[in-house]
C-alpha cells in the first residue's frame, strides 16, 4: 500500500506558530511547528496549522509558505489568556475546526498535535474523521513536577497526557530521553514511540562576522555570554548569573538575557535583584524578547552561549548558536549530549552549578580568536539538523503510521 503526498490537521491551540518568541507560552514549539509546516509544504504535502485567535489583528488564513498555511480559529473571547484556561475551550475549538473543514471541503489523512491541550482536540478529530493521530507532547508534566522547580503541573495534565498517550496512535518524540520519560512516567509502549530530533534554519541562521556584529550591536570591545530563552525558573537563569561572579576577572565581560513578556516580570525583578545583590548589575543586560532575524546577529556577536535549563524537551538554541559558529555550554538537557561535541563544539555539564558552568564558560573564553576554519568546524556540526532533513523523517513516519492504519482498517 503506497501513501505518497499527505494531507495534515496540524494543532497547536495554546501557542501560535507566528507569536513573539520568548513569551511565555511562545518558545521551541512554535519554532518547531512553524518550520516543519513549511517544510513539509515544500515537500509537497498540504499542512494546515490550526491555532486559536491570539488578539484582533490575528488574520483567519496566514501563509506559512508553499502548501502550508496557519488557521486562527476562535476558542473564548479571542485574545491572551493562561494556557489551561485554553482548556475549557477546547470544545469550541474542536467544533470551531470541523465547521472550516466542512465549510472548505477539507479532507485530512491525519492528524499532527502538538503539547497535550492540542492533543484533547486531535483525540476527537481521530473519532470524528477515522484517522490516525500523531502527537509530540514538548514537554511532560509528570517530568517538571519531578524536578520540583517553578509552579506544578496540574494532575489535569498528567491524566490527559496519560490518556493521550494510550489512545493515540503514535508518538514522535525529541530526543532519547524524551521516550525514557515516556515510558518511564506513563507507560508508553516502546514501539509506539519515534525519536525525530528538532532541527535549525540554516539559511536563516549562519555566521556572520563576530567584529562587526559586536559593533553594530553596542558590544564593541566586549566579551559576551548569551543566554535565549523563556524567562522562568525552569531555565535556570539565575545560576547562570551567579556563575558570573566566578569570572570578575573578566573585565569587559557581559551576560546579554534575551527572552521574556509582560508575564514573566516577577520573574525578571527577581533576576535583576539578584543581579544587583552580586554587584553585577552592570554586567547583566535584559536585552527582552528579539526576533529571529535580529537573533542571528547576537549568536553571532556572542563569545558563548549557554543553556542552563533544569530541563529541556530539545534544546533548539543549542542548535541554532551552533549554526552561527558560536560555541555552547549547557546542561545535560534536551538532547544535548548528541549534539555537543565535548571540548570542540562546547561543554556538556552535569548540572547548573554556578561554578560548572563558569569552569566551562571560561574555558571557551580562553580559546585563540574564532577564526573561519574553527567558526565552520562548529557549524558544520549541526549540518543534519536542518528542517527539511527533519521534516521529510517525520514524513516518513507519518506515512508509515497511515500505512499501517489503513492496512489494520482493511
Amino acid at each position: 500500500m503506497t501513501v505518497e503526498k499527505l494531507k495534515i490537521a496540524m494543532l497547536s491551540v495554546h501557542s501560535c506558530p507566528v507569536g513573539n518568541l520568548g513569551a511565555k507560552d511562545t518558545g521551541g514549539m512554535s519554532v518547531y511547528v512553524r518550520e516543519v509546516a513549511r517544510n513539509l509544504g515544500r515537500q509537497g504535502h498540504w499542512v494546515d496549522v490550526y491555532t486559536r485567535v491570539h488578539g484582533p489583528k490575528d488574520r483567519q488564513i496566514v501563509a506559512l509558505g508553499p502548501n502550508a498555511r496557519l488557521i486562527h480559529l476562535k476558542a473564548g473571547q479571542g485574545d491572551e489568556i493562561h494556557k489551561l484556561l485554553v482548556y475549557c475551550h477546547l470544545p469550541e475549538f474542536a467544533c470551531s475546526l470541523e465547521n472550516f473543514r466542512k465549510q472548505n471541503s477539507l479532507e485530512y489523512d491525519l492528524v499532527f498535535s502538538h503539547y497535550w491541550l492540542s492533543g484533547l482536540v486531535g483525540e476527537k478529530l481521530q473519532q470524528w474523521w477515522q484517522v490516525p493521530h500523531l502527537i509530540t507532547f514538548h514537554t511532560l508534566g509528570a517530568v517538571k513536577n519531578a524536578i520540583g522547580i517553578g509552579e506544578d503541573e496540574p494532575e489535569l495534565r498528567i491524566e490527559s497526557e496519560r490518556h493521550l498517550i494510550r489512545d493515540c496512535h503514535h508518538i514522535i518524540a525529541t530526543t532519547q530521553e524524551e521516550k525514557e520519560d515516556l515510558i518511564r512516567y506513563y507507560s508508553a509502549l516502546p514501539e509506539s514511540t519515534s525519536i525525530i530530533p528538532c532541527g535549525v534554519d540554516l539559511e536563516l541562521f549562519r555566521p556572520v562576522d563576530k567584529d562587526i556584529t559586536k559593533r553594530k550591536l553596542g558590544f564593541n570591545n566586549l566579551r559576551l555570554i548569551l543566554f535565549v530563552g523563556r524567562i522562568e525558573p525552569l531555565k535556570g537563569i539565575d545560576r547562570l548569573i551567579e556563575a558570573m561572579t566566578y569570572l570578575k576577572s573578566y573585565q569587559n565581560l557581559r551576560l546579554g538575557i534575551i527572552g521574556g513578556d509582560g508575564y514573566d516580570q516577577h520573574e525578571i525583578k527577581r533576576l535583576k535583584k539578584l543581579s544587583q545583590e552580586l554587584n553585577l548589575e552592570d554586567k547583566v543586560i535584559f536585552l527582552g524578547a528579539i526576533g529571529q532575524e535580529k537573533l542571528l546577529y547576537l549568536y553571532s556577536a556572542a563569545d558563548v552561549s549557554v543553556i542552563a535549563s533544569y530541563y529541556e524537551s530539545f534544546g533548539l538554541v543549542i542548535l541554532e548558536s551552533l549554526a552561527c559558529g558560536t560555541p555552547v555550554v549547557t546542561t545535560s538537557v534536551g538532547g544535548a549530549d548528541g549534539i555537543i561535541h565535548q571540548a570542540q563544539t562546547g561543554y556538556v555539564v552535569a548540572n547548573n552549578t554556578p561554578w560548572e558552568l563558569a569552569d566551562k564558560i571560561a574555558l571557551l573564553l580562553a580559546r585563540p580568536k574564532a577564526d573561519k576554519k574553527s567558526i565552520s568546524l562548529i557549524r558544520n556540526s549541526v549540518a543534519g539538523f536542518g528542517w527539511d532533513i527533519i521534516a521529510g523523517a517525520i514524513a516518513n513516519e507519518c506515512q508509515a503510521v497511515l500505512r499501517d492504519y489503513l492496512a489494520k482498517r482493511g
